[in-house]
């Protein structure tokens, strides 16, 4: 392990990631100015010299630091002073591309229904950096799906897009029509045509009083009626010459 740093310089940084410019760390407080502390951790463990720091870490920051700049709440936790923290607001000046990460399992979701929030997030949440984009999903997924949004095509669809800080932006889901996604993996694609085909046998409900006949069902139990039957008598013909042979031998 490498060295630690003091308790007063972790709460300098504390105060600098969550009320100065979280978007730089692809974090975004709620209306309250929290994040999930298990949030806040994983941007720590990507910064070199910070994977250190845990719950133990923070808690020591409020209880030791004189006039510490953060506050935990539970599981949540904010910086006191929060007049810098950028505030999402609408502009004109977007780029024509935005990135945003799906883990692996969500993938053919989002290709039948658009993309919504991940966990934590009110909000869709892109970069213009891809890098970016892939650095969030991966607090999610070791290897998530980064799909890419034309901002032209979300406009169309009635998707506002504000921006936060330098680094990210917000939006409400995202319709179908206004991103591309890698296609899916082959395996994928055969097991969703499979549940597809499953799931639409399943709801083709039968009327009411009706039922199907089963062809295939009724010649197989023919069959094994045949079958008994000449077991039978063959049987019977064999007890008949047993009793005709008994006779004879005494006769």
């Amino acid at each position: 392990m490498g060295q630690q740093h003091s308790p007063v310089k972790l709460a300098k940084f504390l105060d600098y990631i969550l009320g100065h410019r979280p978007d730089e760390f692809g974090l975004v407080p709620d209306d309250k100015g929290f994040v999930r502390i298990k949030d806040l951790l994983k941007v720590l463990q990507e910064e070199a010299g910070w994977g250190y720091v845990n719950q133990g870490a923070l808690n020591e920051v409020v209880l030791s630091v004189p006039d510490a700049p953060v506050e935990i709440v539970e599981t949540r936790i904010r910086a006191l002073d929060r007049n810098r923290l950028p505030i999402p607001t609408v502009t004109n000046s977007l780029p024509k591309l935005l990135y945003t990460a799906v883990r692996r399992k969500a993938h053919p979701v989002v290709l039948e229904n658009g993309i919504s929030p991940l966990g934590g997030f009110t909000h869709v949440v892109l970069s213009s950096d891809r890098a970016m984009a892939q650095r969030i999903g991966r607090r999610i997924d070791q290897m998530p799906v980064i799909l890419t949004v034309q901002v032209e095509w979300a406009g169309r669809r009635g998707v506002q897009l504000l921006k936060f800080g330098e680094k990210l932006y917000l939006s409400d889901p995202i319709p179908l029509g206004a991103f591309t996604a890698p296609p899916l993996p082959k395996e994928k694609e055969d097991f969703n045509a499979r549940k597809k085909k499953s799931s639409e046998e399943k709801s083709q409900a039968r009327t009411p009083g009706s039922f199907t006949i089963d062809w295939a069902d009724i010649e197989e139990k023919a069959s094994v009626r045949r079958e008994r039957k000449d077991r039978e008598m063959s049987r019977k013909k064999e007890r008949r010459q047993q009793r005709k042979q008994k006779h004879e031998r005494w006769d």
